[in-house]
């Protein structure tokens, strides 16, 4: 008898997000969502990103995708006249 695998990913939108960049890349998550689900047999793929109101048609387009999105808190910085959202840890 086999016995299915249950591969989950976990996966730190962010530090996947400035990785790639790093490397002058965009990453295209619906491709790797597929990537993940050939090469790795995934059932689930956890993607971690903090919420930033506004962002809404991102979080709509991954779960789409396949992933499961986990919203992680953030705290909205004001510097010099531009917002920006730090995640929370």
């Amino acid at each position: 008898m086999d016995k299915k695998e249950n591969n989950y990913a976990f996966i730190d939108s962010q530090n996947l997000n400035l990785g790639i960049r790093s490397s002058g890349w965009i990453l295209d998550f619906s491709r790797f969502y597929v990537y993940l689900k050939d090469k790795y047999k995934i059932n689930k793929a956890f993607l971690f990103i903090g919420y930033v109101p506004g962002n809404e048609s991102l979080y709509t387009y991954l779960q789409k995708a396949g992933y499961i999105v986990i919203f992680k808190p953030t705290l909205e910085v004001k510097k010099r006249r531009a917002y920006f959202y730090k995640r929370q840890c």
